[in-house]
């Protein structure tokens, strides 16, 4: 995994169930020890309730507030508007690499330099973009990057954190059991360092095991090529979505992932899925973990369908055909 993702060091890995798993760690740990009364958070419009939620209910118990960065017509970070949100005030923010409902990619460079002129840290969800590309956490520069192994076709209830050392090492134990730690008594516990202060109890050992398998298999393919095809995928489609009457593409990001959520004018989105099902297509219909982002669109709901390096131009076509065939109300 650190050599996956470029990690400084093996030993800044936290493995977890998931990227949801670790977004809490660092919002209980982290935003506990760190964030107080009438402080902020920043997340953006286009975030998972995965990393929307945690950071709610830390608001909630703390007194903070969360800010949101809003989004373009095209589902983009409006970056002028988030550089106006930093303030002395915020603690941390956390945004998304590729919001899941849109497919957008966002700036996450810029984000986070925006951010450390202020002395913020940034948390990256990578659970989306960790398929679709290369993901270099050094180049990123970001404090805690995130991702989940089913994401990458892997087993599910594996992922990671990999935080920064110094970040780590100031952070409380999250969860209390065997293996973090040094020395108990009924008085005090002595807690090991990081990573293993967050590893209570026994480790997901064979999610690990198969998650590296996983990996070993996507290097062989390599996430260069992996995504200039997907691209190239992506690109074939959304013009053939084009000729649909009545359909509206929500996301039209300039970088965006091999995702493609829509609606059809007069179709309701479960229908819609059905029938693209009756037809061999795979297709996700309804909120996506994602309301406010879908919301921004003036929709609570939405069809995605998406691709991945397993996908072929005959999938498309297959794909592109079938809303075609529709019933008309």
């Amino acid at each position: 995994m650190r050599r996956f993702i470029n990690a400084p060091a093996k030993d800044d890995l936290v493995f977890l169930r998931g990227t949801t798993d670790a977004i809490d760690l660092v919002a209980a740990s982290f935003g506990e020890a760190n964030i107080g009364p009438s402080d902020e958070i920043i997340v953006s419009t286009t975030e998972h309730h995965a990393n929307i939620v945690p950071w709610q209910l830390l608001a909630q118990r703390i007194g903070a507030t969360l800010r949101v960065i809003p989004v373009n017509d095209r589902g983009e970070i409006i970056v002028e508007q988030y550089a106006a949100l930093l303030s002395g005030r915020t603690k941390i923010g956390s945004v998304t690499h590729v919001a899941n409902a849109l497919g957008t990619v966002n700036p996450i460079r810029e984000i986070i330099a925006l951010a450390y002129a202020y002395g913020v840290p940034v948390l990256v969800d990578a659970a989306q973009s960790s398929p679709h590309m290369p993901l270099d956490v050094q180049a990123l520069d970001a404090d805690f990057p995130v991702f989940s192994g089913h994401k990458v076709f892997g087993p599910t209830g594996i992922g990671a954190l990999d935080g920064k050392t110094a970040l780590l090492e100031a952070m409380p134990p999250w969860q209390g059991g065997g293996h973090m730690i040094e020395d108990v008594t009924f008085a005090r516990t002595v807690y090991k360092g990081a990573p293993d202060k967050f590893k209570a109890g026994t480790p997901d050992i064979a999610g690990a095991v198969g998650l590296g398998a996983t990996l070993d298999y996507l290097e062989s393919i390599g996430l260069p090529a992996i995504a200039a095809y997907e691209h190239d995928l992506l690109d074939y489609a959304q013009s053939g979505l084009a000729e649909v009457k009545r359909l509206r593409l929500i996301g039209t990001a300039h970088e965006k992932a091999s995702v493609m959520p829509f609606v059809i004018e007069g179709q309701e989105n479960h229908a819609v899925a059905h029938h693209l099902d009756a037809h061999g297509i795979a297709v996700f219909s309804g909120h996506h973990c994602a309301l406010p982002a879908l919301r921004r669109f003036g929709v609570d709901q939405s069809v995605r369908a998406s691709l991945a390096f397993y996908n072929t131009r005959a999938d498309v076509d297959v794909f592109l055909k079938a809303p075609h065939t529709l019933p008309r109300h």
